[in-house]
């Protein structure tokens, strides 16, 4: 599957960089540009897919259940705080270089896009917090 994943993704970038070409200020232009940009997205996703899927173990059947072992729970280490904080902080440098220079239109837009950063940041400050408990 990994395999697959990576030969594909490869090709769809391929046909993205090559589509390139026919891509012009019309209406099948614009059309052909959309397509060529969720082409290419598509075949990035599967590129890390395939880069990063875990291979499956030969050893054992997947339908064998895993022998359960008791993990004691680690301390959380500084740097989730540390990068939870920062990335925060470069939230609030972002959205305020937006707000200060487009307005609050475009800082409510950025804040829409960096939602999903501000949401991990914030995990990790809270899981910080929580383990120290």
């Amino acid at each position: 599957m990994r395999q697959l994943s990576l030969i594909s993704g490869a090709a769809l970038v391929v046909l993205a960089f090559a589509a390139v070409t026919r891509v012009s200020d019309t209406r099948e232009g614009l059309i052909a540009e959309v397509i060529t940009l969720l082409g290419g997205l598509a075949g990035i996703g599967l590129l890390v897919y395939g880069l990063t899927a875990r291979r499956a173990s030969a050893g054992r059947p997947s339908s064998m259940p895993r022998p359960l072992t008791q993990h004691a729970p680690r301390p959380r280490a500084t740097r989730d705080l540390v990068l939870g904080a920062g990335g925060i902080g470069l939230a609030l440098v972002l959205l305020g270089g937006l707000a200060v220079s487009g307005g609050l239109l475009w800082a409510a837009f950025g804040l829409a896009l960096l939602l999903p950063m501000v949401s991990g940041c914030v995990y990790l400050c809270v899981r910080f917090v929580r383990a120290s408990r």
